[in-house]
């Protein structure tokens, strides 16, 4: 590689990471973190799930109190009961999915369920009409796998429903981990060659 290419390169590389290369054993441990705590909450889909859905109920709950509590300091807003009304509902959301998480779990699973079957049917569609171009296939199998996934938790409803959102959120954890340990590398890889280059 030409020495001015190099030079803009590394350039390129200070601006992406900046401090991050200094700093990178902070994100790697963090990366790190997230892998064990994924790998953990796969062995442990059903707490996952009823901590995951109590979570988002305080959530909703706290984001009603705090709806409602706007609600009074907009006086003379015309919209102000459909202000209220929204409030209440985000609050008696939140007052279910803490009281039952169970039930909670199911019924978001089943949302979840049909998202993941639309997007699939979406992707199918977008494929289809992709076909002439090279590479149409991947959002086909893309539709296909989402479609899949959406029916095997339909089909397993509503016992699925104990286990599907804690097995995502642990999937988003060790893939969130092991994103984070691949960027943490390449800042480290980019500020060894940055101290190379300046002779630091």
């Amino acid at each position: 590689m030409p020495a001015t290419n190099q030079a803009t390169l590394m350039a390129m590389q200070g601006a992406i990471f900046g401090d991050l290369k200094r700093s990178w054993g902070w994100l790697l441990a963090l990366g790190i973190v997230c892998i064990i705590l994924g790998t953990i909450g796969f062995y442990m889909t059903f707490a996952l799930t009823l901590a995951s859905v109590q979570v988002f109920g305080i959530l909703i709950l706290a984001g009603g109190v705090l709806q409602l509590l706007d609600a009074f300091t907009c006086k003379g807003w015309k919209g102000v009961l459909w202000h209220v009304l929204i409030a209440l509902l985000y609050m008696a959301a939140g007052a279910v999915m803490l009281y039952d998480p169970l039930l909670a779990s199911a019924y978001l699973t089943l949302v979840i369920a049909a998202l993941l079957i639309a997007v699939g049917v979406a992707r199918l569609i977008i494929g289809l009409q992709l076909r002439p171009t090279h590479g149409w296939y991947w959002p086909v199998l893309s539709g296909l796998i989402s479609s899949l996934l959406g029916g095997m938790i339909i089909a397993q409803w509503p016992a699925s429903g104990l286990w599907v959102i804690g097995l995502f959120v642990a999937i988003e954890l060790v893939v969130n981990g092991w994103s984070y340990v691949f960027v943490a590398l390449a800042a480290r890889k980019a500020g060894r060659a940055e101290a190379t280059r300046t002779g630091r």
